[in-house]
């Protein structure tokens, strides 16, 4: 049976000179960077060089990015080292959005669960954005640090994060983004942005599973949540992945060099989706999101009156590989929060299906699954 991948919002195959990238580490020689022998200098200098490449990439300072197992402990370390560090200079107040993935959601809550923070969550409007009003209005002079992510990994819409940023700097909080779904899609350099902390993972770009980076401004208060070693500038205790951090930098290059021609096709494959869907299935096909500002591969749709699970099962038996939402929670039976906190109807949060594309995506496999969904469709409906 012909497979269809769908999926890449979730995680994304790995790209081949990824894939050689690593092995090269893992078939060499074995050696810990912390170590003072040559072994363990010749792993430095693979951890030294990948940070070089992603930082000049991405347009940052080398010692501003900290290296993680992923996106969620990159939140986790921000948020958490960040609130903390702001405790101590009297700020305990954090604000978020009603928006935003669970590891960050999750995080913010537990501090106001078990540490005293203040939690505001704004809310989004029907397009998934925060306006940025909202979050001025919300801001105190106790505000210690505002959490809004840049590209949505449900429906993909955009944040304003250039304003929400410049409103954080003049009341004096610091910034957080979670920028795991923009990264190598954002033109933007990080330095030219007013952000403080920005999260990525490697996954999401034809990287490997299990690493990503913390993005740091010089200057930056963060404590440690992780404690055992003096790696990462005493900010990430542990033993650096160097094939997966090899794996990762060649992976951020690669998706920065091919973005300008990468980015107009997906873009070109998740309208002709649309097309196509409302085409061949024959109930209405809404499309969940902004109609502008928008991720180019992501595309969250409702099939009205067409239950989510029962579609997705029956996509899962015909080889198309979608989701329902965050891929950290499409395990559940739960409805997208984000979706919730559109305040889109509830037929709609019922019926959706988040489709997402990348690497090895093509037009004629995307009229080929079309067809398939028309046909499930039917075959749905008929037995209701």
């Amino acid at each position: 049976m012909k497979t269809y991948y769908f999926d890449h919002a979730a995680t994304t195959p790995m790209h081949p000179d990824v894939a050689k990238a690593m092995l090269e580490v893992m078939q060499g020689p074995g050696g810990n960077s912390s170590s003072m022998h040559a072994f363990g200098r010749a792993a430095k200098q693979q951890l030294n060089r990948s940070r070089d490449r992603i930082a000049a990439a991405i347009g940052c300072k080398p010692a501003e990015l900290m290296f993680t197992s992923g996106g969620t402990e990159s939140d986790n370390a921000a948020i958490i080292g960040a609130a903390r560090a702001q405790r101590k200079q009297g700020k305990t107040h954090i604000i978020t959005s009603a928006g935003e993935h669970h590891a960050v959601l999750h995080t913010c809550e537990w501090l106001s669960r078990e540490e005293g923070f203040s939690l505001t969550v704004l809310p989004i409007d029907s397009a998934g954005q925060t306006a940025p009003q909202l979050v001025k209005d919300a801001m105190t002079p106790e505000t210690a640090l505002i959490s809004i992510m840049h590209g949505n990994n449900e429906v993909g819409t955009l944040q304003h994060i250039e304003e929400i940023g410049a409103i954080a700097r003049a009341g004096g909080a610091l910034y957080h983004v979670d920028g795991v779904q923009t990264l190598g899609w954002s033109t933007s350099r990080l330095n030219e942005l007013p952000v403080d902390l920005m999260s990525f993972s490697a996954h999401k770009i034809n990287g490997p599973q299990g690493v990503g980076a913390l993005y740091v401004t010089n200057g930056t208060l963060l404590e440690a949540i992780q404690h055992g070693g003096s790696q990462e500038r005493k900010r990430r205790a542990g033993t650096e992945n160097i094939a997966g951090i090899v794996g990762f930098a060649e992976a951020v290059e690669i998706s920065v060099k091919e973005r300008e021609k990468k980015q107009p096709f997906m873009d070109e494959l998740r309208k002709r989706w649309v097309e196509l869907l409302q085409e061949h299935v024959p109930v209405p096909v809404v499309v969940n999101g902004h109609e502008s500002q928008y991720l180019p591969h992501i595309v969250n749709v409702s099939f009205i009156g067409v239950d989510t699970e029962t579609m997705l099962m029956n996509l899962d038996m015909e080889g198309i590989a979608a989701a329902s939402g965050s891929a950290c929670t499409s395990g559940a039976l739960e409805r997208s929060h984000v979706l919730r906190a559109m305040h889109v109807s509830e037929e709609r949060i019922q019926s959706a299906v988040r489709f997402s594309f990348g690497l090895g995506n093509t037009l004629e496999e995307l009229e080929e699954a079309a067809l398939k969904i028309g046909t499930i469709v039917r075959r749905i409906r008929n037995n209701y």
